[in-house]
């Protein structure tokens, strides 16, 4: 059985400890300070805006607009998989949509007043990837009020 070595300290700080001071931090009270509440948008909507701001970091981005982009990239990767063996139309498909998709979940961050930053959490597998799931489905923070 043993005891605990310092690798194993590391992984519980940095894989469960480091995570949940993030987690457990509650967003800002107050007013959104992202800006203004995104409309719900529909599917062609969602793909629209996807990547006509690729490079918008800023702002709000509704949950139905985050998961149907994110059904929109699903669904064209598994078809692509489909048509393509040797793999190379799905990864260049998958690198080309790699800053729309960062930059889509960071306004979806902003809509329930968290940082963009927090993506990085994704990184620090299971309990951050968990906590920016339960985020992605939260409802947005109003732009006024508590």
């Amino acid at each position: 059985v043993g005891s605990f070595s310092v690798w194993h300290w590391i992984i519980v700080f940095f894989g469960l400890l480091l995570p949940l001071f993030f987690i457990l931090r509650p967003a800002p009270l107050g007013h959104n300070r992202f800006g203004e509440p995104p409309a719900p948008v529909n599917f062609i909507e969602a793909i629209r805006s996807f990547y006509k701001n690729y490079t918008n970091f800023t702002g709000r981005a509704s949950r139905s607009e985050f998961w149907y982009a994110t059904l929109y990239t699903f669904i064209v990767s598994n078809a692509l998989d489909l048509v393509d063996s040797s793999g190379l139309v799905t990864g260049a498909f998958g690198i080309s949509g790699l800053v729309p998709a960062i930059a889509v979940t960071t306004r979806r961050l902003h809509d329930i007043n968290r940082s963009g930053w927090h993506l990085l959490l994704f990184w620090l597998f299971p309990v951050g990837t968990m906590a920016l799931f339960v985020w992605y489905w939260t409802p947005a923070r109003p732009k006024t009020g508590a």
